[in-house]
């Protein structure tokens, strides 16, 4: 495993980190619960170190999973986790609508002490605002008490986690710019380029440090999928149209030539593209199960994405992956 220094924090993260709402919800398939710890335990065996949760995963199931599968290995791990979503209004949720927002003292107050005691801990290091919008952004009083509970010691650093369905480049780049957020976690990866690339620059300029989820574009880039999947009602992407599926895998046949000359897995190219940005400390692959783990945490070790063949994928997402002409009739 190799590390990298989250933006001007003090923060080494390992450069795979553990996307906890995959072993948390069953967004991404059902798991055993004999396994979800597992993976936690083994994920620190293979040198990952940086493990992302939330309050809102399971109504704080996703904090208490960490506590019990790591508690023992508390120095051992970086541990971020969200909150901005009030999980104690018991309020009757439909599918994947989004829950009541809370940004005010109080309940922010309130939120982190819930999710200490959760995790079993006294300190949480990177407290992420979940989703905001631009007008919670705008409120000093949330930042205010950020400062305050990081004064305390009961936060080492905050960040921002960001879009795209809730909030998204405007937000991203006024956290950056305009509350100096030391770190923002956003989606990328060599489907879903646009518009995190556009933060490249201002993570730059403000020395801000990036975290990326969803590396393999819910799944397409696994290679784990075929034009027959069938996904459980309950995964997040049951409900996305059979056009999802195809389009992703036709951009997949575009990207072929990546893995014809490597020994490197497309999974474990898919992390090496998104690691292939220099202010991208951690990488948050969804990680289902040991071979996936294995997989995933041995993506460092691989060789880099030739320069070539990067400026060719970005190419290729700013031509949309050339669909619409493939998608022409041939003349004659």
């Amino acid at each position: 495993m190799k590390y990298r220094t989250l933006g001007n924090t003090d923060l080494s993260l390992s450069e795979v980190g553990f996307g906890v709402w995959t072993v948390a919800t069953n967004w991404w398939g059902r798991i055993d619960n004999d396994l979800r710890r597992q993976l936690l335990r083994d994920a620190v065996d293979l040198g990952i170190n940086f493990f992302d949760t939330a309050d809102a995963y399971s109504d704080g199931f996703g904090e208490e999973i960490l506590a019990e599968a790591l508690g023992s290995r508390r120095q051992d791990i970086v541990i971020g986790t969200k909150f901005g979503y009030d999980i104690y209004n018991k309020i009757e949720r439909v599918g994947h609508r989004e829950r009541v927002q809370k940004f005010d003292p109080e309940f922010v107050r309130f939120a982190c002490e819930q999710s200490l005691r959760r995790l079993d801990t006294d300190y949480i290091d990177l407290y992420q605002v979940h989703n905001p919008k631009l007008e919670h952004l705008e409120e000093d009083a949330l930042f205010e008490t950020l400062d305050q509970l990081a004064r305390e010691g009961k936060v080492r650093h905050w960040g921002v986690a960001i879009g795209p369905d809730i909030g998204w480049y405007e937000e991203g780049e006024f956290s950056m710019r305009e509350r100096s957020a030391p770190a923002a976690q956003i989606i990328y990866s060599i489907l879903e380029q646009q518009p995190a690339r556009d933060f490249f620059e201002v993570a730059r300029e403000t020395e801000a440090g990036l975290l990326s989820r969803v590396p393999h574009a819910s799944g397409l880039l696994d290679g784990s999928f075929t034009k027959d999947t069938v996904f459980d009602p309950e995964d997040h992407r049951s409900h996305r149209k059979a056009e999802w599926l195809d389009q992703g895998l036709k951009k997949l046949e575009a990207i072929s030539f990546l893995t014809k000359e490597s020994d490197a897995t497309i999974g474990q190219t898919a992390l090496k593209f998104v690691l292939s940005e220099p202010r991208i400390a951690s990488v948050l692959p969804n990680i289902t199960s040991a071979a996936e783990l294995n997989e995933f945490a041995g993506a460092p070790e691989t060789a880099d994405i030739p320069d070539g063949h990067l400026s060719d994928l970005y190419e290729l997402f700013d031509a949309g992956f050339e669909l619409e002409r493939a998608a022409e009739p041939a003349s004659g």
